[in-house]
């Protein structure tokens, strides 16, 4: 399920950029006034910013439906050498995936629908085959992935494992995602799945070897399905 970034993110990033601590003694122009560092007090935002790292301007370029970030920091190497650094940074809220999986039936659920990044990036129509996912949106990932199988894939989720956590893109996306396998079976199915209000997805369950093989074949693509696909290979769940 798409969602903005919630009402308690915005939060976060409220605090964090209140508690900024301004030093006088940095030269240039920073955040929009002359001559000041910024010092994120340590912590906040879930994070305590290194020693050898120095924030020097922190701007939000938009908010229209998540944060974009433009961030400078000095970089102190091991050699004492300082090294400037101007990055976008974009927050898109963190989230869960779950493989759905049944023993019996050597089969997994996933689904597939309309992505535009992948669209605008060389994939011709834009379809991409996914493990079931969605961000948090204030909730605990196991709940997060509860919620999202019932809506794209109508399965209900009974005993679910977290396997990692994973940063999808860590050299300028913040997300961390969760990621689950849950197995499945005919009686958990509560209704079709599709998505809710604008989302139009289908439900594929297919053999775990078709599966397999479609990542060979570079039919899916995307890198949470691939992990966990080969996670249960590996683990020897689905012999």
């Amino acid at each position: 399920m798409c969602v903005s970034l919630t009402a308690s993110r915005r939060a976060q990033w409220a605090e964090y950029r209140r508690q900024r601590v301004y030093s006088d003694s940095a030269p240039g122009a920073t955040n929009g006034v002359s001559g000041r560092t910024i010092h994120p007090t340590p912590g906040v935002y879930g994070v305590a910013m290194s020693l050898n790292v120095e924030l020097i301007k922190d701007k939000i370029l938009s908010e229209n439906y998540f944060v974009l970030r433009n961030i400078t920091y000095d970089l102190t190497r091991k050699d004492g050498e300082i090294v400037r650094h101007k990055r976008e940074v974009y927050d898109r809220g963190n989230g869960a995936a779950v493989l759905l999986y049944n023993r019996e039936k050597k089969s997994v659920v996933l689904i597939r629908q309309f992505r535009v990044a992948t669209w605008v990036n060389g994939n011709p129509d834009g379809m991409l085959i996914e493990a079931c996912a969605g961000l948090l949106d204030d909730d605990e990932p196991e709940v997060c992935i509860r919620k999202e199988a019932i809506e794209e894939t109508g399965y209900r989720v009974n005993a679910a494992e977290k396997v990692f956590e994973l940063y999808t893109s860590p050299g300028g996306v913040t997300e961390l995602i969760h990621l689950f396998i849950a197995e499945y079976d005919d009686a958990s199915r509560a209704n079709a799945g599709g998505g809710v209000e604008d989302e139009e997805i289908e439900v594929l369950e297919m053999p775990f070897d078709e599966a397999l093989e479609k990542v060979k074949q570079g039919e899916i693509r995307d890198a949470k399905t691939v992990l966990l696909l080969q996670h249960l290979q590996l683990r020897g769940i689905m012999n």
